[in-house]
């Protein structure tokens, strides 16, 4: 079947239409909401950015696959600090998805994904507007789930523990 195309005039409607289904946990939706109105608009960094965290929303069920997907939308923004910001986003919610999984591994793996997103904040601390702090904020709960979860280790420090 076809896909209908929407009209260039509903792009602000659909837009805000995407965020409330972000908002309500429907992430798949707002994804394809967002990929309507690239359709008409692919420049559109208000799409290209709902599309990234609604993809990024999803990653607990596709880790790996979502993970590339959020990438591949990075070189379409247009500033570099949005592309430092969403690239440290995806890294920070890729460990949140691997600390939900609990599987062996999964704490030295989201800890290094956490340390990659840190990485990323601060480049984009570098170059952040005036006012803006977002990077900042997100550095410091990246920080914050380190110290609160104490399965999350620092790499190298993982000991596993053997049954008695």
């Amino acid at each position: 079947m076809d896909l209908k195309p929407i009209t260039r005039e509903a792009i602000p409607a659909a837009l805000q239409k995407a965020e409330r289904y972000r908002l309500l946990n429907e992430s798949s939706a707002a994804e394809s909401i967002c990929l309507d109105v690239l359709e008409i608009d692919p420049e559109n960094q208000e799409a290209l950015v709902m599309l990234l965290l609604a993809i990024t929303d999803q990653l607990a069920e596709e880790l790996a696959d979502g993970v590339r997907r959020a990438r591949e939308i990075l070189p379409r923004l247009d500033s570099e600090y949005d592309r430092a910001y969403y690239a440290g986003i995806i890294c920070e919610r890729r460990a949140r998805a691997q600390l939900q999984r609990g599987a062996l591994g999964s704490a030295e793996v989201a800890t290094e994904w956490f340390h990659d997103a840190m990485r990323y904040y601060e480049r984009a601390e570098s170059m952040r507007p005036a006012g803006n702090d977002e990077s900042i904020l997100r550095w410091n709960t990246c920080v914050r789930m380190l110290d609160r979860h104490e399965h999350v280790y620092a790499p190298g420090e993982y000991e596993p523990v053997l049954g008695e």
